[in-house]
């Protein structure tokens, strides 16, 4: 049995996850990243996608976040998550009425960074709508 850490999600609303948990895979912005026990320290951004995290029980629950941050330690992890739901209380609606503020936001923007920087999060939302919301 793999070892357990200690693990954090929190939201601007609320504490989602304070669990011990073996494993959570993150959507790290250069990347998904699976973070276990003894995971080497690291702080890393989060696009918007689906955390993954099993219970040192072994169960598996799943969470969409809308951006954030992680810190990880040897001794466990906090995502603190610009927005965070359950997997299972993500609807169509909610995430379109989100890609539709984020186009407009993109489409009303002059400055290039921030342009660029709002498409980048259009592109992450649109693909996490195909991922967990197939047609």
């Amino acid at each position: 049995m793999a070892d357990a850490f200690n693990f954090e999600l929190v939201s601007p609303e609320r504490l989602l996850v304070s669990e011990k948990v073996t494993e959570v895979v993150i959507p790290a912005t250069l990347g998904e990243m699976t973070v276990m026990a003894h995971h080497a320290p690291a702080m890393t951004t989060i696009k918007p996608g689906v955390v993954s995290v099993k219970l040192a029980g072994g169960e598996v629950t799943k969470y969409v976040v809308f951006g954030g941050f992680a810190d990880i330690l040897p001794t466990g992890c906090t995502l603190l998550a610009e927005s965070a739901v359950k997997l299972s209380d993500v609807t169509r609606e909610t995430l379109q009425a989100r890609i539709d503020a984020a186009r407009k936001d993109a489409e009303a923007t002059t400055d290039h960074g921030h342009k660029t920087k709002l498409e980048e999060y259009l592109a992450a939302l649109t693909n996490l709508n195909g991922a967990i919301l197939p047609a």
